[in-house]
Parts: structure tokens; sequence; C-alpha cells
């Protein structure tokens, strides 16, 4: 009787035997220079001095981020090659068997971005480069404009022409109620105080009304030349976003950005029936099934995900070749909740996709640019690459731990958006 062997799997050794190159160890960086909670990844190697930086920064749930990084992904890397990029992340992504959503894939972000910075300082060059090179020279930004009246608004869109921006989201304050994208505080409703939900409420109707009423002033003031964008940020029903849409389009917007939430994603084949003012998606996404439909079926023409929060530069670089097959542009989330190290990635992507639309703009301040030295340029509207190694951006961690997390009612959580019966709204 001839005996069975039993079948034995090979050793995985991705480089045909021990590498020369190993990972040393994975740490999470946590620091607030401007205020905000920004989580970033470092990962070292065995050659000194080397070791690359990737930005995982949920700033409303940033410790369980780290605990993700720190607990469960270090021991599964150390000892790994980090130039097996691609083979890291796919087996990691499954490590946990559940997977998706985004403190996970803030975690594999951190790992994956610093993994292609280590790749691209060891080949000497850019991460651009890696992706295929330059498209254009430098990445187009829209700046952030608001206004507690039309004039007020007005003259900040003129003052960012002034400085070279082609491109200015528009928000307004809306009297009376809390408004989404303006820096003006809102005045509080008697009906506010009585139900006792301590802030100023939000209703979608006033909000509908006062934006028609915002482009048709600016496009009467300062004409055609100028790409005007703005952003419901989900917050009012579908139908009302649909509407909206519609009046809107004579004024020709760049995009209108998140009209509907990730929930209500069946309306934007009803959306795309009834107007055709370019739309921006995405923010809130993390699993490809929320967008690839969008994508496939050219419900959308701006992509608009945050990167650490579907993965990191790898998923970010594999869904914009998917885009440019389905006409849709690029447009990362970009504000300033996504790291210095962070925008170095968006840029990386910005630089090489040929189907870039436009990046948003984020001016970080002297205690940011000081904790973290590389930090893109913004320069006449455009957003620069400073040409070093890998992402361009380093970390200086004894500064950084200068500007620990500030204390928060919630911890950084989201706080409630209510309306006037004090029902809670999204986001």
């Amino acid at each position: 009787m001839t005996d069975i062997q039993p079948v034995v799997a090979p050793v995985w050794e991705p480089s045909g035997g021990m590498p020369a190159l190993k990972i040393t160890n994975v740490k999470a960086i946590c620091t607030a220079p401007d205020g905000i909670r920004l989580v970033v990844v470092k990962v070292e190697t065995s050659e000194p001095g080397l070791y690359g930086l990737g930005c995982a920064t949920f700033t409303q749930r940033p410790l369980a981020v780290v605990t993700a990084v720190e607990e469960y992904l270090k021991p599964f890397l150390l000892g790994r090659d980090p130039n097996d990029i691609e083979d890291i992340y796919q087996s990691a992504y499954v490590s946990s068997y559940w997977r998706s959503g985004p403190v996970l894939n803030n975690a594999l972000s951190g790992v994956d971005m610093a993994l292609w910075d280590i790749k691209g300082k060891r080949a000497g060059m850019p991460v651009y480069q890696l992706l295929g090179g330059k498209s254009r020279v430098a990445a187009s930004l829209y700046a952030h404009a608001s206004g507690a009246s039309l004039e007020e608004l007005e003259d900040e869109v003129r003052r960012f022409l002034d400085q070279g921006y082609r491109y200015v989201r528009c928000q307004i304050a809306v009297p009376g109620y809390s408004t989404y994208g303006s820096r003006i505080a809102p005045r509080q409703q008697p009906s506010n105080q009585t139900l006792g939900l301590g802030t100023a409420p939000w209703e979608p109707t006033p909000y509908c009304r006062l934006v028609v009423k915002m482009f048709d002033h600016l496009r009467s003031r300062l004409g055609d030349e100028v790409e005007l964008l703005h952003d419901i940020h989900e917050r009012i029903p579908p139908i009302q976003a649909i509407g909206l849409a519609k009046e809107l389009e004579r004024y020709h917007l760049f995009f209108l950005e998140d009209p509907l939430a990730p929930e209500d994603n069946e309306y934007f084949r009803i959306l795309r029936q009834q107007t055709s003012t370019p739309i921006a998606m995405g923010e809130l996404y993390v699993n490809q099934q929320e967008y690839v439909p969008l994508i496939r079926d050219r419900l959308i023409d701006f992509i608009r995900v945050h990167l650490s929060d579907i993965g990191g530069l790898s998923m970010g670089l594999k869904l914009a070749h998917f885009c440019e097959f389905f006409g849709v542009r690029t447009a990362w989330h970009g504000p300033g909740d996504v790291s210095p190290v962070g925008h170095a990635a968006n840029l990386q992507l910005d630089l090489a996709c040929h189907n870039f639309g436009v990046q948003e703009q984020h001016v970080f301040g002297e205690a940011a640019r000081e904790v973290f030295p590389g930090t893109p340029e913004i320069r006449d509207g455009y957003l620069w690459s400073n040409e070093k190694p890998g992402l361009g951006v380093d970390i200086n961690e004894d500064l950084a731990a200068k500007y620990p997390f500030p204390e928060h009612p919630l911890n950084g959580a989201w706080p409630p958006v209510r309306r006037l019966d004090g029902t809670v709204i999204r986001p």
C-alpha cells in the first residue's frame, strides 16, 4: 500500500530567501500642533536611518486607530520586507477576518503610505515618479470662502482670486442656524433654548433658499471665469438635494459636493436623470461597494474619498485608475484632519494621475509646519512638490510630543447637529 504524503504549503519568502531589509518597528505618533487630532504611523527598518511615514488620521476615533496599529498590525509586520507593499496590504487587510471600516482602513493606510515613503527613499525619487511620473507641474487647489452676508462672501472670494486661485468653495451662514462650512457663529433660536438643545439648530429649507440666492449673487458679480463649488455635506433630505441641484444648474458650478449621504446612494440614479450639475462624492466612503457602482454607472463626476479612510495610497491609486475609465476625476479629501503626510500622499496622486480634477486646500499653521518639515507648499493657488525622495515630509517627534491631543468633552467625536424639534441630522 502506497503511503499518502501530506501536502505542505511552501513557506512564503517574497524575496526568494531571507530579506536583506526588514521592518523592525511600527508605531503610531499622536499630535495636534494646530489643535486637530492627527495620527501618523512610523515604520522603521533594519537599515539605519531608513523609515517611512503614513497618515492614519481618523480624528473622531484616533485612539482606536492607535490600538489597531500597535496591538494588531505591528506584530503582523515585524520581520517583513517593506518592499512587498502589495502583499503586506492584502495579507493585513484579511488578517482581521472582518474587514473594511474607518478604524482598520486608517491603520492600514498608515502602514501603506509609510511603505511607499520607504520605497521612494530607497529609489532616491519622489513617490509620484514610481507611479508613472508627472502628468502636470503642480496641483490646482480650491480654497474655502465663507461669509455672514453675500457681500462678505463675495469679498472673500475676490481675495482668493487675487491670490491666484481659480477654484473657490462658497459657503454662507444661514441667519439663526448652524451652517456647515461657515466660520460665522449662528445666533441662538428661542425654540432651541426652550428645548434645551444647547447649540444652534439646523433646518434644511432656509439653507436651500439662501444657497440659490448666494450663487445668483456671486455669478452676477464675479462673472463666469471663476470656478465655484459648494458642499451640501449630506445635511438635507434627498429630494431637496435633487431640487437644489436642479436650481443651481444655471449657475454652472464646478461641482456640488456630497448632496446625499452614503445610505442614500440609490438616489444618485434619480439625481443624474434630473440635472447636469457636476457631482462630487465620497468623503464618507470606506468600502468599495459604496463607490464602485457610482463610478461604473457614471453617476458622479468627481471622487472625493479620504485616502486614509479607504486604506491608503495603494487603494487610492487603484481607485484613480478605475475612475479614469469612466470619466470620473479625482478631488481627494484634504481638510485639516488630513495630516501633512496625508496631504503629501494626495499630491503624489494629483501629479501622477491623468484624471486629476482639483485638490482641496488646507493651510497649515506655523506649528504644524515645524512638526512636519517638508509639508507641501502652496503658491499661486497650486500645491507644489518639494521633489524630495519618498513622500517628502518628515516629523520632529520631540516637537510633536509638545502638542498632545486637546481636551474635548466628546473625546473628539462629531457633536450632534439637531433640527428645531431636536431631531439629530447627518452628519
